[in-house]
């Protein structure tokens, strides 16, 4: 993911990419999250972007390797797309990751998503540049809610 480029950020630099985000998302931008287990150690983050058009809303995670297999992340998840569809105009919600990434993948499985594309992805990181897409329609969410 190119954003770990930025990393490790010192306390103040957070600090102000937070108050970035939250003017972001007051805006009509992303709104992303911090994922924290019961003691409050950081699990990982999450969020709704903006990025496949109108009535659209993709689901960004990332979670630390020592979470694995909580389901943590899947939970955040069906969050997250009740979220997305509790906004007017939002008709469809994905979640898109390398076809590698096998942990991502079932995510969007276990939710119910379909697997309705893959496509060639720029490689940033050790990837096989194929991008999987996944999407849930409203009216299927909301059927098996």
């Amino acid at each position: 993911m190119d954003w770990i480029d930025q990393e490790p950020q010192t306390v103040e630099q957070r600090r102000r990419m937070l108050v970035r985000w939250e003017q972001e998302w007051l805006g009509g931008g992303d709104a992303l999250y911090g994922v924290f287990v019961d003691d409050g150690a950081v699990a990982g983050g999450c969020g709704l972007h903006h990025r496949g058009g109108p009535g659209t809303l993709e689901i960004g995670y990332w979670l630390h390797p020592g979470f694995l297999g909580r389901g943590i992340m899947t939970r955040a998840a069906r969050l997250l797309t009740d979220a997305a569809f509790a906004i007017p105009g939002i008709e469809h919600v994905e979640i898109h990751h390398d076809r590698a990434n096998t942990a991502s993948r079932g995510i969007p499985e276990r939710l119910g998503y379909e697997l309705v594309e893959e496509r060639t992805d720029p490689q940033v990181a050790p990837a096989t540049g194929v991008d999987c897409v996944w999407r849930v329609p409203r009216s299927a969410w909301l059927a098996n809610r």
